[in-house]
């Protein structure tokens, strides 16, 4: 620990200073002959960290570990690799409903499944060893800004102009020489504010830097990888997910609480060549935005196609903050739509077929010069107290009260009551229903090719995920940060003219190489000293 914080300049410096806060002076006593001659510690101008405080308590030792580089860049590898683990094999998040997980991946992965699961890799992202990785990689993110933002706070808002001779001799790039024009230290104000420097005066010293700003680009890149965590645990800790629907080819089905309704337009499941396992399966989907009649009942949503994809494992529709995922399928047979046929009950002559989708059932249907107002639809049809009444709003068993006008039908049209299944038109006795009504049409499905069958159900996992525009301000934030960093280097320049003598001292944290050419241009343009090649202007002290 450096006891001796008060400088010969007489400045009170904050104990385990290296270097005087004001005048830039090597504060340890402890220094030997070799080590005045090595370059001083100026990533933080020599400023206490708490880091390196001595004697640390308990909870600097806390602080210690995870301000670490070392740690951070072992934690940020480790969560690479669990979360690697956890794309080999389906998480348990991909699966609907209660099931036994560990025969699962016993039976379809083998061994290698069970232990999978054992270790607890099929729950890797929601897992509390996981967000308790990304808990401790912002906490490292944090804690190692905290220790070296404050110090470089400290030590950029103290410019100190005047320098002690040891400052400026250890600088890595440093000139002593004498000059050839007295003390005219003005001479190279000019030339460095061309090269867009800040320049500081006092009487026979200068100071001139740029780019002070790209000092703070790590801790501004540190800002948006935090936020960017805070956003992926967010993600990972709380339910974004609406719900689980289960669609039909050719439904469409509302999303709840969104005004988005999604539509299984097709699905499609290919097998390997065995036959029996499945390779890959695609839903054909399309996604709606309701634009009316959205909360009216008995009408029908008016719907506009907002977006459109072909959903496979890991490659959902997304649209804005919603995104549908294929999780599961079923092998489920059923009607979804029908080419009825209007026949003339007198003359047992057809009259015309019209399209009926169980899904989206129209309002009213013409056939010729008979139209078909639909006054009532029951996709799940039961009776209940001599009432029909519907049980869901799946089309397993549906049902239709038609009022038809047309030639030789009454003025006000006659009711007609239809079941597209056979079983539900016998339940019910349709036909001794429309016998009694008098009615001289009927309606009926010619042969199974008038019928439009679905046979798979497609299981979708819908979600809407509000952290994304968080996500992308922390990637934007912690990118502007790289650049800073990147592209612009901190320069600065002292020079001191005394009695004939000029001291130079000079330090970037990038391309020295540059940095030492554009010194030598200054000095040599100044006439202040004999001009020199930049090899023997600018002494450059050796790195330990």
């Amino acid at each position: 620990m450096i006891d001796n914080t008060k400088c010969e300049c007489g400045h009170q410096n904050p104990v385990d200073t290296i270097l005087c806060e004001s005048c830039g002076k090597p504060l340890d006593p402890n220094d030997t002959l070799e080590d005045m001659t090595l370059p001083l510690e100026m990533r933080y101008d020599g400023v206490a960290r708490r880091s390196q405080k001595a004697n640390p308590n308990v909870l600097d030792r806390i602080w210690n570990f995870f301000s670490s580089v070392k740690v951070a860049i072992y934690l940020i590898l480790i969560t690479l690799i669990v979360s690697s683990l956890g794309t080999i094999y389906p998480q348990q998040s991909m699966f609907i409903g209660k099931m036994d997980f560990d025969t699962y991946y016993k039976e379809n992965y083998g061994w290698t499944g069970s232990v999978y699961h054992f270790l607890g890799l099929s729950n890797t992202y929601d897992s509390w060893w996981f967000r308790g990785l990304l808990v401790m990689i912002g906490a490292s993110l944090i804690i190692c800004s905290l220790d070296r933002i404050l110090p470089l706070y400290r030590a950029l808002s103290k410019r100190a102009i005047r320098k002690h001779p040891t400052f400026l001799l250890r600088q890595r790039l440093r000139l002593d020489t004498q000059t050839i024009q007295g003390e005219n230290i003005s001479n190279f104000v000019p030339l460095l504010e061309k090269r867009n420097y800040r320049v500081y005066q006092e009487e026979g010293v200068l100071l001139a830097e740029k780019n002070r700003f790209s000092r703070w680009g790590p801790y501004i890149n540190h800002i948006g990888l935090i936020i960017f965590l805070i956003a992926c645990l967010l993600r990972s800790m709380f339910a974004y997910s609406l719900d689980f629907y289960a669609v039909q080819e050719g439904e469409t089905k509302p999303i709840a609480d969104t005004g988005y309704y999604m539509k299984n337009e097709d699905f499609n499941v290919t097998l390997h060549p065995d036959g029996k396992t499945v390779k890959a399966y695609v839903t054909k989907s399309i996604l709606y935005k309701c634009v009316d009649n959205c909360d009216s009942p008995g009408k029908l949503p008016e719907l506009k196609e907002v977006a459109r994809h072909d959903i496979r494992i890991n490659d959902p529709l997304k649209y804005r903050d919603l995104s549908l995922f294929n999780v599961d399928y079923d092998v489920t047979p059923s009607i979804i739509g029908a080419n009825v046929q209007l026949t003339n009950l007198v003359t047992n002559a057809g009259i015309g077929k019209f399209k009926i989708d169980l899904f989206k059932p129209q309002e009213q249907y013409k056939v010729k010069d008979y139209v078909l107002d639909v006054m009532a639809y029951y996709p799940e049809v039961d009776l209940k107290d001599g009432k029909f009444f519907t049980k869901s709003t799946q089309p397993k068993a549906p049902a239709f009260v038609f009022l038809i006008k047309g030639p030789d039908m009454p003025a006000e049209g006659q009711v007609y009551l239809y079941f597209i299944r056979p079983i539900d038109k016998a339940t019910y006795n349709q036909d001794l229903i429309n016998e009694r009504t008098g009615s001289k049409v009927k309606l009926e499905i010619g042969n199974m090719q008038d019928v439009s069958i679905s046979e798979y159900t497609t299981y979708f996992n819908v979600t809407k995920d509000r952290t994304m525009p968080y996500i992308w301000v922390g990637a934007a934030i912690s990118m502007i940060g790289l650049i800073m960093g990147f592209y612009w280097h901190h320069r600065r320049i002292w020079i001191q003219i005394e009695q004939g003598r000029l001291l130079l001292g000079a330090h970037t944290n990038k391309n020295w190489y540059g940095f030492r050419k554009e010194i030598a241009a200054v000095l040599n343009q100044s006439g202040v000293i004999q001009p020199l090649d930049d090899q023997q202007l600018i002494n450059e002290v050796k790195q330990s």
